[in-house]
């Protein structure tokens, strides 16, 4: 686990700009005088944290080249994550005495850190034993592996191992990693670079521990492998780019382990046509009924027989990582979840079934990717609705006004529908049906939306185009949000306070409310908590939107608790919880509502002043409102 002054560094690599002692403070849930103590000892060494009147800002250059403070080889969970290594490599165990000098601490630090390492290993199919001093790892070269492909992922997450390590000890890893991409491509799969490092990691620890002459035999093979198939053509490929990469020859069951990681993790069967023909899955049918039913749900238009295929050979790797509970990891989680709410719920949904269907789990991160499919479909079939109307203002010249409408067309395609060209000076400003007004003249009359650019325009001016697009854009969905937050929040569906309640007890207290108000009833609120099992619904750093997959209530309607004081979500920390609930007429405001309402709370300055202003129902009304202003 990170030590404290580790997160400040963690919470400002994700920052671009300044951010002040109180913005940070509330984030690590400490005091601003605890912050600046964070920032002392993350620059020990170097001045890894720059400091100013706005704030705090992590020097990105330093960061690069330094990394963070050598000190902190000397924290626990760095210590103990050295005392791992050795012992996976010491066949005749570990001397206490011996390691506690050459760590240079007590021998009583080094059996508190080994106490550690024994609960670190429940689970994992290995165990300490101890012979006096001698203490050695017991346990199957399989789940050795398994403990040193995570622990170099939580090293990395801390910033301790990286993959330019692994490129500096096995130099032919990049040139590897490029052969294998273009094989598989040619193989007809379609590989996902997001996991595909994953299986790097498993590869370079399979060739470490074979030069240190610990191979996985036959009879690990099931329990080190994923999936009930033997990938004969993966193993095949794998075989020759290792020989010639390498240099080395892997014995089957290393090869079948690692072309059955490759294939349910990072190589997708694609679904157009090879040499071998189009790929098929057996589930096709199964993700075409789900995807039927979430479709009717949520009003979307999801029924494209490239995309079903797609999906369902995703759904059948996806079946075999579950089978085994060696779920793939996606970078991108948080952000999707975040930025696009309403796919990742529909995504929710299509894992819900698949997980009642298939008898598996579902983690967030395979959510995730379902969410990846699901969101690459939706965008390519955008809705004409969320194009902006934009007249361009042009006074004839040959064919310049005409050229400056084509290229606006051109640079924004399915962005924009030009509605008007006027090509002389003489333009009623005011009757111009357009929402955005790109225009080489001045305006003679004031214009809410206008840019006004050269006639051939510049990248600047195409630039400024593209800001006011985004900012109408945002103004539209501000207003309807608007409108909907001030019809569904009635007075006694506010609540001020949530300190010491956890998650569940929260959305029973909202939903006592709703029930009360004859909103929803408990059928729903159990609902919500069974929706929020399958994944958190802190879909930002503040604030949690439960709600249930069924749109069941009696009419729509949302409950709000805030506290200045964040409670625990999953390990979110939450100041705002918003218990919404959807009727079945509702299910069209639930695609304009939900996903706003969690952009307009992404912003944490926005849910700082919403908790210091709405004391009460009046003050959260007037911060709602001055929130929703364009």
């Amino acid at each position: 686990m990170a030590e404290n002054w580790e997160r400040l560094v963690e919470v400002l690599a994700d920052e671009q700009e300044w951010t002040t002692a109180g913005a940070l403070a509330d984030r690590l849930g400490v005091t601003a005088r605890t912050i600046r103590s964070y920032v002392a000892r993350a620059n020990t060494d170097v001045t890894l944290v720059a400091s100013g009147p706005a704030g705090y800002r992590l020097d990105r250059g330093v960061w690069a080249a330094h990394g963070v403070p050598s000190g902190r080889d000397a924290s626990p969970a760095a210590r103990a994550a050295r005392l791992i290594r050795s012992l996976v490599d010491a066949d005749e165990g570990l001397d206490v005495h011996e390691s506690a000098a050459a760590l240079f601490v007590s021998e009583s630090t080094i059996e508190a850190d080994l106490g550690r390492i024994r609960a670190r290993l429940d689970g994992t199919g290995l165990s300490l034993a101890r012979r006096g001093s001698l203490v050695e790892l017991i346990g199957p070269e399989s789940a050795r592996r398994r403990l040193l492909g995570a622990l170099f992922r939580e090293e990395s997450a801390r910033g301790m191992a990286t993959l330019d390590e692994l490129r500096a000890a096995f130099p032919a890893l990049p040139s590897f990693r490029d052969a294998l991409v273009s094989r598989l491509s040619d193989a007809g799969y379609a590989p996902n670079e997001f996991a595909l490092n994953d299986v790097l990691l498993h590869l370079v620890i399979a060739l470490d521990r074979l030069a240190h002459d610990h191979p996985l035999d036959d009879a690990e093979l099931s329990e080190a492998s994923l999936g009930p198939a033997d990938p004969g053509d993966l193993t095949e490929l794998l075989d020759g780019l290792v020989r010639e990469q390498f240099g080395r020859s892997l014995g089957r069951a290393e090869l079948v382990h690692l072309a059955r990681l490759l294939g349910t993790r990072a190589a997708t069967r694609s679904a157009s046509t090879d040499a071998a023909g189009p790929a098929t899955s057996e589930r096709a049918e199964l993700v075409r009924t789900i995807v039927a039913r979430a479709a009717a749900e949520y009003l979307v238009e999801l029924d494209d027989d490239d995309f079903i295929e797609r999906l369902a050979l995703h759904v059948d790797n996806l079946v075999a990582r579950a089978g085994e509970e060696r779920y793939a990891r996606n970078p991108l989680t948080a952000t999707i979840k975040s930025a696009y709410p309403l796919i990742y719920d529909l995504a929710v949904y299509i894992a819900n079934e698949l997980q009642h269907s298939e008898r598996i789990l579902v983690n967030d991160d395979e959510i995730a990717y379902i969410a990846m499919h699901v969101g690459a479909h939706l965008d390519r079939r955008r809705a004409a609705s969320e194009r902006v109307r934009v007249a361009v203002v042009a006074p004839a010249y040959h064919d310049v006004h005409t050229a400056l409408a084509e290229r606006i067309s051109t640079v924004f395609g399915a962005e924009v529908d030009l509605v008007a060209l006027v090509d002389h000076v003489d333009v009623a400003w005011s009757s111009l049906p357009a929402e955005l007004v790109i225009s080489v003249i001045p305006p003679t009359a004031p214009v809410e939306h206008l840019v006004r650019v050269a006639p051939f325009p510049t990248d600047d001016d195409l630039d400024r185009v593209r800001v006011e697009l985004a900012r109408i854009r945002r103004a539209r969905r501000r207003a309807r949000l608007a409108a909907a937050l001030s019809q569904y929040i009635a007075p006694e569906l506010f609540i001020r306070g949530l300190r010491g309640l956890d998650r569940e007890q929260a959305i029973r207290l909202l939903g006592e409310r709703m029930i009360a108000q004859g909103v929803i009833d408990e059928a729903y609120v159990e609902g919500a908590i069974e929706r929020e099992r399958l994944s958190s619904t802190a879909f930002t750093e503040h604030l949690a939107v439960p709600h249930a997959m069924t749109m069941s209530a009696r009419r729509t309607a949302i409950a709000i608790a805030i506290d200045e004081h964040p409670i625990d979500w999953d390990g979110a920390r939450v100041n705002v919880v918003a218990l919404i609930a959807f009727s079945e007429e509702g299910r069209a405001e639930f695609q304009d509502v939900f996903d706003q309402f969690v952009e307009a709370f992404s912003e944490r300055e926005n849910v700082q002043r919403l908790v210091r202003g709405a004391t009460d129902y009046p003050g959260l009304l007037a911060e709602l409102a001055r929130l929703m202003e364009p």
